[in-house]
This record gives C-alpha cells, structure tokens and sequence, in this order.
C-alpha cells in the first residue's frame, strides 16, 4: 500500500522543509510514503473563500481514484493517541487498499465535495497549526506509528 500526503501550496519555511525530509527518509524503510503538492491557486483576490475551496476541491479531488482510502486532516476530525493511529494505520495497511491518501486542505479549509468524498476525518489536535508545521506533525506521526507497529524505541509510553 502506498500512503500519500497531499498539500494545497508548499512549504516556504526551508528548517520545516529540512525537518519533514528527515521524517520521509526515515519511512521509506517502512513503507512507501509519498507526499504531493498542489499549487497554491492563482488570482484569487476575486474569489471568495467557498469559490477557493471549490476549487482547491476540485484539484485535490482529480488526484484520487475510486478506489483510494482518503483521510482528511481537518480540525472537526477524529483525536488519536500515537497508538490509536498506529492500530487505524494496521487495519488500512490490512485491507488490502491500493493507496491511503491523507490530504492537508488550503487556508479554508475543504469544499462540500471533497467532504463528500472523505472516507474519514483525523484531527491532529484541537489547536491550530499552520498548514506548514501540520505536514511536519503529521508526517512525524506516521513515522511514529511505523516504529510503534515494529515495537522499535523510538516511541516511549
């Protein structure tokens, strides 16, 4: 199964670049895990923040099949422990699913299609980050949940 991490715009930040690049060395020794980014729309200053999610919505939903799990990191989704993540990536990783994409949305947010489409909804925590600092968070966390699955050290309860 490959995970996939799609992004709307990309990291301009170049120690949070440097630190992501870290985690995604480090997972491809467990499985493979590629990340995807969409660019940031153009002349958006005369569209309003539906118009831009619909079309944001319209880009991710175009790089997923029918036969993708997709997850959506979004602040309304469901919490997990670092455990509790390791298990729900198990149970994808057993279902025999072709891809798992997860998808970090732009600064509004997801349109009512993408939504629609959503297998899931993950939460990575009740307070806001910015959408740079999330891929570092999250990709850190599959990391994690891959040395949790092995019972390597890296993670202490």
């Amino acid at each position: 199964m490959t995970i996939k991490l799609l992004c709307i715009g990309k990291t301009d930040n170049k120690q949070l670049q440097q630190l992501i690049e870290v985690y995604l060395k480090r997972l491809q020794f467990y499985n493979k895990f590629e990340t995807e980014i969409i660019p940031d729309l153009k002349k958006v200053k005369n569209l309003d923040e539906n118009q831009q999610k619909v079309k944001e919505g319209e880009q991710i939903l175009s790089k997923v099949q029918n036969s993708d799990f997709l997850v959506l990191l979004d602040e309304n989704g469901k919490q997990f422990s670092s455990e509790a993540f390791s298990e729900y990536i198990q149970k994808r990783l057993n279902s025999g699913l072709k891809q798992l994409i997860f998808v970090i949305g732009g600064p509004y947010g997801f349109s009512e299609a993408v939504y629609q489409r959503a297998n899931s909804k993950i939460s990575l925590s009740k307070m806001t980050f910015s959408h740079q600092m999330a891929r570092l968070f999250f990709t850190e966390q599959v990391y994690r949940a891959f040395t949790i699955l092995r019972n390597e050290p890296y993670h202490h309860k």
